[in-house]
């Protein structure tokens, strides 16, 4: 990767996003968890999640990852509380769509991850973009089953 390509993928929006990550942290109490590792980067995202209603209630995150991943991190933390497992589990999709098959961006309110759209030349990052979705989907699902 030459440098022009780093400055291209690591914007300044991205760096600003990593840098301001919400709901870091684990909860006390989580009726779901799931962690995520990329094998190729060794990023790991954790999410711990209470659903209520249907709806993400309460939601922490602890995030290791990279500048792409903690970006992806923080896209995902802001708009989280309030969503439903339909709604999650399509962001997540359509952002490996976006990165992985030139998609769009993912509807509102998860079209923040467009700042994502420089990574989609890096195919070994794609992982750790998908790392909190991925995690919060499971998570989820996990919760649903309890």
């Amino acid at each position: 990767m030459s440098d022009s390509d780093l400055v291209k993928l690591y914007s300044g929006r991205i760096l600003a996003l990593a840098a301001d990550i919400p709901h870091l942290g684990r909860l006390p109490a989580p009726q779901g968890t799931s962690r995520k590792r990329s094998p190729l980067c060794g990023s790991t995202v954790t999410v711990d999640l209470v659903v209520q209603d249907g709806r993400v209630a309460e939601f922490a995150q602890d995030v290791k990852a990279c500048a792409l991943g903690q970006a992806s991190a923080a896209v995902l933390g802001a708009v989280v509380i309030g969503r439903n497992r339909a709604e999650l589990e399509a962001a997540r999709d359509a952002l490996r769509a976006m990165l992985k098959d030139a998609g769009p961006v993912p509807a509102a309110p998860f079209n923040g991850y467009e700042v994502l759209i420089p990574a989609r030349e890096y195919k070994n990052r794609h992982a750790s973009v998908l790392l909190a979705l991925d995690a919060t989907c499971e998570a989820f699902a996990l919760a649903e089953a309890t």
